[in-house]
């Protein structure tokens, strides 16, 4: 395991902390007020870390390239910020 490999999973278990405790805070929230856009903050946090999470696991368990690794990683913190903003266009209307 090189140095960037650990790099990679600490980060990553990082990403996974911060998101997660996100997600969650978003749901408690939603829970509270019931509002809609509370609950789509939380589920667009929530791709945005499973992103993270398989990318990782994507790399270092299944041998998968870096680069499909970050592709993975990419494309679900795209849809994921595609659905925080919709939360935020959700509290507009």
């Amino acid at each position: 395991m090189t140095w960037v490999d650990t790099a990679i999973i600490v980060v990553k278990t990082v990403i996974l902390l911060l998101g997660g405790g996100i997600t969650y805070i978003a749901y408690k929230a939603y829970r509270r007020t019931r509002t809609p856009s509370l609950r789509v903050l939380g589920v667009g946090f929530g791709i945005i870390t499973l992103g993270a999470l398989l990318a990782g696991i994507a790399n270092q368990v299944l041998s998968v390239s870096l680069e499909m690794g970050v592709l993975i990683n990419s494309l679900l913190v795209a849809v994921g910020f595609a659905v925080v903003l919709y939360s935020l266009y959700l509290e507009r209307g």
